[in-house]
């Protein structure tokens, strides 16, 4: 120590920064220090923080992705329902006449006969057909068959006969005033799932009324 006191006060100011200098280079270098520990503990802080970056950036592009989907699957579940309104799963035959009378009604012509033929089965589909014997004015007739063309659900009309109303099958019953044809044709509509493809039970009574 006398040594160190017999030195200009700058020697002692630079001995003792070296001094300084070789503890903190122990103290970091050397294994389980508590400067080796902190230094430690900051690389892993830094590694996580950067894995959980690269993690947070992966989960924004699968958020974008997630919001993208859901707008695709909201638009396919709106044109799933469309199309359940046009081919239904069901049968839903009771409504099928329904819109048949109301389509009838509105044109001011009279449904004579509706009776229920043998379902079709298809590849992706089945096919409900009926027939039917419809009389009326020419041009009522005509609107009638551009209703059912308009209705939500598919209706396929096939194997039209026109013939005068006197002269019609069953025909012996009053006619509305104006009356100038009778049809007989064939409604086909449509729906999806598996059913008994036995003939459904006719409906509408000769002569009814709408």
């Amino acid at each position: 120590m006398a040594g160190l006191r017999d030195m200009s006060v700058i020697m002692q100011v630079l001995v003792a920064l070296a001094i300084l200098v070789v503890v903190l280079l122990v103290g970091i270098y050397t294994p389980f220090s508590p400067v080796a520990q902190e230094r430690d503990a900051y690389d892993q802080a830094v590694l996580q923080r950067t894995k959980l970056s690269q993690e947070v950036t992966q989960l924004q592009v699968y958020k974008q992705r997630y919001a993208e989907l859901k707008q695709q699957m909201d638009a396919l579940s709106k044109q799933l329902e469309t199309l359940k309104t046009i081919v239904p799963e069901e049968k839903e035959a009771d409504e099928f006449i329904r819109l048949l009378q109301g389509a009838a009604s509105a044109s001011s012509v009279q449904i004579r006969r509706l009776k229920s033929l043998a379902i079709v089965p298809k590849e992706y589909h089945y096919e409900m057909p009926f027939e039917i014997q419809a009389d009326g004015p020419y041009f009522n007739v005509l609107d009638f068959f551009s209703r059912l063309s308009r209705l939500s659900r598919i209706i396929n009309v096939g194997d039209l006969q026109f013939s005068d109303p006197a002269k019609a099958p069953g025909g012996h019953y009053p006619l509305r005033p104006g009356t100038t044809v009778s049809g007989v044709f064939t409604a086909t509509t449509y729906f999806s799932k598996p059913a008994n493809t036995a003939p459904a039970a006719s409906a509408a009574k000769p002569g009814a009324k709408n």
